[in-house]
């Protein structure tokens, strides 16, 4: 099962490339690259903003890992739009797709395995939720049912937009889910 790492953000809130920030002496990206891989989702596509993004985070992540690199079309216009990016391309075709963002250092492979057993038959979508919130950069989607939807224009929130397709949630620990956005979130 193939999966896309988002990668292109700015990191404007955090001041630094949260992709390179380390979480017990491993950049973050590379900790997501893997939780990915031990779930058997590659190859992992890692969609960067610029070019130089591919040297920088290729240099930290396992050489074993199955990676595909994308240029963003358009650089920091959004998860929508590198999603949709992803689901159009004939090359990232499948029955599923992991979805996964480098800000999330603590998740693991368990959490993308369960999304598997999750997704139900008429569900474009499983996502993971910490009772709370809903973490639709983190859902298993279901291509073909999902691509439509987001590519009628409505900019609405992703987790809007999930959450009004057909969908499962799953609860998982608020502390696998655990994002960071700024330096206090690394605390």
């Amino acid at each position: 099962m193939r999966s896309l790492l988002l990668a292109g953000g700015r990191s404007s809130r955090m001041g630094s490339d949260k992709a390179l920030i380390e979480v017990d002496g491993v950049a973050c990206i590379a900790r997501v690259a893997m939780a990915l891989a031990e779930a058997g989702r590659e190859p992992i596509r890692i969609a960067v903003a610029e070019p130089d993004a591919i040297e920088r985070y290729g240099a930290v992540i396992d050489p074993s890992i199955q990676v595909e690199w994308v240029l963003d079309a358009r650089p920091h216009a959004g998860p929508i739009e590198a999603l949709l990016e992803a689901l159009e391309d004939p090359l990232c075709e499948s029955e599923s797709l992991q979805l996964a963002t480098v800000d999330v250092p603590w998740i693991d492979s368990g959490v993308f395995a369960g999304l598997e057993t999750a997704l139900g038959e008429g569900d474009a979508l499983a996502m993971p939720s910490d009772g709370e919130w809903a973490h639709p950069l983190l859902a298993l989607v279901r291509p073909s049912r999902v691509v439509g939807a987001l590519r009628g224009g409505d900019r609405r929130p992703l987790h809007v937009q999930f959450t009004e397709m057909p969908h499962t949630l799953m609860l998982e620990d608020p502390a696998v889910l655990r994002n960071v956005n700024t330096p206090e979130d690394l605390e």
